[in-house]
């Protein structure tokens, strides 16, 4: 109960950027991302190649 009022005590947070300016935490999507997608691609092959090996 005696946490309570900091908690609600808090004023408005005013940072950030504007809207429609470019964000400065904007997160590239290069290195990472590829490398997942192509390991999502080719475990999908090899479960499609599995699958008609089995059949």
């Amino acid at each position: 109960m005696a946490f309570a009022e900091t908690v609600l005590a808090q004023g408005p947070v005013t940072g950030g950027p504007a809207p429609g300016t470019p964000a400065a935490t904007d997160v590239p999507l290069d290195g990472g991302a590829s490398l997942l997608l192509a390991g999502g691609v080719a475990y999908g092959l090899k479960r499609l190649r599995d699958r008609r090996k089995k059949a």
